[in-house]
Formats: structure tokens, sequence, C-alpha cells
């Protein structure tokens, strides 16, 4: 026909950007030194195509064999697969065939909560609560632990991810991701309702889930000597780190030592000081091996900052090739900031401070004057959130405390009667507060910490245009770090936006930026 013909006749380049217009260029990347690198790369939780679009990609690959090559990219350069025998058995599918393998450069882990024990108490407990939860049927839990249970005994899931870590020759970029079904959200939430004795044997974890998930990632990856260079871990259990330091040293700085890139997110408050300190010769050994690095986060929960010196983490190591560098909820004194600042001044380009609370006796003008006039490459400084530990303190004294584990994205499996979604720390007002994620109105102008501005991280400078003053040559304001109105108690929204420019040169009235 005609139309086919004038259809088969458009170039390579015109029909890549047909695709482009349902799927996004899986070539097209955000540089690990922008600000938006965290959201867009590392902390967005992956999203399967809608069916239609899905259906588009297929049905474009289905025309001839030379659609069918340019479309490969667009379906498989990113995997995400479920810890589950359905999420498993279509990975052992997809890497077997080497053409569709061979483009994968993301890789994507979903693990969902653990059935630990108590499986026999699940009718029980929706039995007591019958009218609250009469449409949850008892078999799924059972075949769900059944099919984890069965999973773990047979290793099933370490063969598949070898075999696949084996044929992803192009991968790149390995992330795990805690996964919560509705059904197991619906669960949880009635067990710390219930006042039931037995509700306390019916027990979902995810500590066992992040340190199996962790491990056997970690085993297949050195195994099959993986290209893979970046790891983010936004949503990792404290306790997993004692493990993993235990149970394979020897792979830990291999690992390491292939990273350009690593992001850890620690999302549980439990003794977190007592366990990172425990790990912090695991922390050591990793940075000293990971000579590579050029990007690297390390987090915890915006409601618990870790009350550990910096170096008690990241032991005076310095990276030759540091571009990017990011510490999240901490309390810390100014000292500690400036002093790891200023073994990476010359090759800093963006430095993420989220959440970082000033101890007694230090103060953030210190750690900004530093930044302003010692920094050879900053482009960009992340302040979100910044404050003094006391007045933290004083404004959480009466807040109650915030449980982990709400909403944070959806994803689907053919295999399950409810919709899945990614746990992500925080309330279901303040789900996003702990993890950077994108808001859903970005565009919003709202002035606060904890609205939609507070939720996203396109972090190219996103500073308000209505800012206290003027700092560049126009005004007749000094640009001294003295007068920047830091009061050493506390911090406040429009403040903080004005540091960020004044640090990197910027003024906060004029820059088009």
């Amino acid at each position: 026909m005609p139309e086919l013909r004038g259809l088969l006749a458009l170039s390579n380049e015109l029909l890549k950007d047909v695709l482009d217009c349902i799927e996004a260029d899986p070539d097209r990347t955000v540089n690990i030194d922008r600000r938006a690198y965290l959201s867009v790369e590392s902390f967005r939780l992956p999203s399967l195509l809608e069916p239609s679009r899905a259906q588009d990609i297929g049905n474009f690959r289905l025309v001839c064999r030379r659609f069918a090559e340019i479309g490969v990219p667009y379906q498989f350069a990113k995997i995400a697969t479920r810890f589950s025998r359905h999420g498993l058995e279509r990975l052992d599918k997809i890497c077997s065939h080497s053409h569709l393998a061979k483009h994968t450069r993301k890789f994507s882990y979903l693990v969902p909560y653990f059935y630990v024990e108590g499986r026999e108490q699940i009718e029980q407990l929706l039995e007591s609560k019958s009218r609250h939860c009469s449409f949850l049927d008892p078999n799924l839990f059972r075949k769900k632990a059944d099919d984890q249970r069965r999973i773990l005994h047979s290793k099933e899931d370490a063969r598949i991810l070898r075999k696949a870590m084996a044929a992803f020759i192009s991968l790149q970029h390995v992330q795990i991701l805690r996964l919560q079904d509705e059904a197991d959200r619906m669960l949880l939430d009635l067990m710390e309702e219930s006042d039931m004795p037995r509700a306390a044997m019916l027990d979902l974890k995810w500590t066992p889930a992040c340190i199996h998930a962790t491990s056997t990632i970690a085993q297949a990856l050195l195994q099959t000597r993986s290209p893979f260079s970046r790891f983010s871990g936004p949503m990792m259990n404290s306790q997993s780190a004692l493990v993993i330091k235990d149970r394979i040293p020897q792979t830990v700085p291999l690992l390491a030592s292939r990273l350009t890139c690593l992001e850890l997110h620690f999302d549980d408050s439990e003794a977190l000081n007592e366990r990172m300190m425990a790990a912090s010769q695991l922390f050591r050994t990793v940075f000293l091996a990971a000579h590579n690095l050029q990007a690297v986060h390390v987090g915890f929960p915006s409601r618990s900052p870790l009350d550990l010196r910096l170096e008690e983490i990241f032991h005076w190591v310095q990276w030759e090739r540091l571009r990017a560098f990011g510490i999240q909820a901490w309390r810390l004194n100014a000292d500690e900031i400036v002093q790891l600042a200023r073994r990476h001044r010359t090759t800093l380009r963006g430095l993420r401070l989220r959440d970082v609370q000033l101890r007694e006796g230090s103060m953030w003008k210190d750690v900004l004057a530093m930044l302003r006039h010692e920094m050879e490459q900053l482009d960009w400084v992340s302040l979100r959130r910044v404050d003094y530990s006391k007045h933290f303190d004083e404004l959480w004294a009466d807040s109650m405390e915030i449980v982990d584990g709400s909403l944070g994205g959806s994803e689907s499996d053919d295999e399950d009667d409810y919709p899945a979604h990614f746990s992500v720390p925080g309330s279901e007002d303040d789900r996003e507060e702990d993890i950077d994620i994108d808001s859903e109105d970005e565009h919003s102008l709202a002035d606060t910490d904890h609205g939609p501005d507070a939720n996203e991280i396109a972090l190219s400078p996103n500073t308000t245009a209505s800012l206290p003053f003027c700092t560049c040559s126009r005004s007749s304001n000094p640009a001294s770090a003295d007068e920047l109105g830091d009061n050493g108690m506390f911090v406040y929204y429009q403040q903080r936006k004005m540091w960020e420019q004044w640090v990197i040169g910027r003024c906060p009235e004029h820059s088009s930026t």
C-alpha cells in the first residue's frame, strides 16, 4: 500500500522521533553532577508504560524487522522486576534473548515485605476484622507467602539474577526498591489496629527482604563481572548494612571499585546512631575502594537526623573525580561540612545539604562564606530545610511519630488482584519528605519547604522570584556572609533560598535562573 511504503521510507531518526512521543529516548539521561539527577535517574520510582503506550510500541515493532530493531531500546533499556514467581519468570525470558538484553542499561529490583512467620494467623486476623476487610482473601496472602518460601528455598532468584546480570552487557545502573501491595498495606494497617495477641505473630518485615535482595544482587553482579557503575538504594534498611558487612566482606571492595555513583537512603530510625556507628568500618571499606566515585549521597529520615560526626561515615576520604556530593538529615558542626567541601573544592559542582541541622555553637554563615569564596567549580547548592538543631528539636518536641511505609508511586503486575505501590517513608501527607520525588505540581509557586516545591528536586536553581535583597553590582547591599541575616537560631524558607543563590554568586533578585 502507498501509505505503508511512505512510512517505510522514513529515516531511522524520524522513526525514533515518533517513538520519543510515546516513551522518552532511552539514550537521554541526566548528568550525575546536575541537581535533577537524584530525582530523575536514582530516586524516581520506575513506572510501567500505560497499557495503550506499551501496546503502541509493541505494534510499532510488529510492522517489520527494521521497526522491531528500532523499537527494542524503548522497551528494554530499563527493566523493572518484582521479587515474585511471575516477575522472575519474566526476567528469565528477557535475558534468554541476547538481542533484547543487550539494550538494558538500568535494572530496578522491586522487593516486597517478606512474610517471616505467622502465615496461619492471617485468616483469624481477617475474620476478626471482617466488617472492614471482607474483600481481602486469606488465600492471596498464603499464596504470596508460599511463593516467597519456594523462591528462597530453591534459590531461583539468585540463579535468575546471575543469568540477567550476565546478559545485561550494557548495564549501568542498579536500583533496589521496596514494593508494597495494596493488600499488604491493608494487612499492615489491620495489624497496627488489632489488640489481639495473635496479631503479633503475623510478621511482615522489610529488613530480611532488604538484606536478601542486596546480598543476591551483590553476588550476581560480582560473579558475572557486570559493567554496572551506579547503585541506588533509596529505601535501604540500616540493619542490612550490618548483615552485609558480616556476610560478604570480600565482595564489598570489589563492587565498590566499579562505582562512579552511589546513593543510599536509610529509611528506618530505630537505633539509627548505634547501627550506623557499627557499620562505620563498612562505609570506610566502601569509600576507600570506590576511588572512581563522581557522585555520592547518603541520607536518613528527615524526622530522625543522624547524630554522628560526618567522618564516622566518610573517614576523611578524598575522591579526585567527585562532582556531586549530598547528605540528608544529619546533626553537624559547621567545620565538618567545611572540611569535607574543602577537600573537593577543585572538582565539586553540586552540593546537597538537605535537612542538615547545625549543632549549638555553629553558624550557617561560616559554611556559606567558605562555599562562596573557596569552591572553584560549584554550580549549585541545595539547602532544603536546613536549620539549627535546637530549633529543630523544639519544632518536633510535641509532634507525633511518623510511621514509615506510605504510598509513593504505583506499579502493577498481572499476578496480583490489587495494585502494588512503592513504599516511601513518611505519612500520607509527608510521604515525599524523606526522599526526593518529583512533585506532580512542579509549577506551584508555594513558598514553603513543605509544599509542592519541597517535594521536587528539579535540581537546577529553582529560587523564587521574590527574595529578600539583591547582591549583585546593581545594589549597594554588602555581600559578606555577616550580612546574610543568619541569627544562629533558625532558618526560614526565603532566607535559605537566597543563601543558595548567594553561594554560587547569583543575584536572587535579578538572576534569570
